[in-house]
């Protein structure tokens, strides 16, 4: 894949993380397309408690989901609609994900061929079938328990989202390339 851009990010405690997921839902929704809505593909990638269950939480929630948002680990899709022409979000987990076959019984190639938001926790766990995303987000915990996050876009579109969430984004939850 090829990276376009990369940004570095910092989340010095779970305010931080919800932040950044407010801002990113309010960049997608100004970049939302009239009659199809929402439409980019989103890759987590990090450990295990590295925040990514975390993070699309609270991008749902700034996005107008309300109820109970369950994580997809056993289910792989969980789907969500929004209000308004926002559309549909598609949350993955890969987590279990160990059968190509599963993508093709499950459907998931007609979710990523339609407009929406997708979400994919795990990506690693299903290379070759997803597309290219418009931003990947590597989230690492830190010594301290904060959060580095390196943002990279391999599309047009994600650039635009990156540039945008960037100029979005506070000074302090800032960084530059070490």
């Amino acid at each position: 894949m090829a990276i376009l851009e990369t940004r570095h990010f910092r989340w010095p405690d779970e305010a931080a993380c919800e932040r950044f997921a407010q801002d990113l839902a309010l960049v997608l929704c100004q970049q939302a397309r009239p009659g199809i809505g929402l439409d980019a593909s989103v890759e987590l990638h990090g450990s295990l408690g590295a925040g990514k269950t975390s993070l699309v939480r609270h991008l749902l929630r700034a996005l107008g989901v309300s109820g109970r948002i369950k994580s997809p680990s056993y289910a792989v899709l969980e789907s969500y609609a929004l209000d308004g022409e926002l559309g549909e979000v598609s949350h993955f987990d890969f987590y279990r994900f160990d059968d190509p076959r599963e993508w093709e019984d499950a459907g998931f190639r007609d979710v990523f061929a339609r407009p929406g938001l997708k979400l994919s926790e795990w990506p690693e766990k299903a290379v070759g079938m997803l597309p290219k995303p418009d931003l990947a987000l590597h989230i690492a915990v830190q010594d301290d328990d904060s959060r580095r996050l390196r943002v990279e876009t391999a599309t047009a579109r994600g650039q635009v989202l990156l540039q945008a969430l960037a100029a979005a984004l506070p000074a302090e939850l800032q960084e530059h390339a070490a």
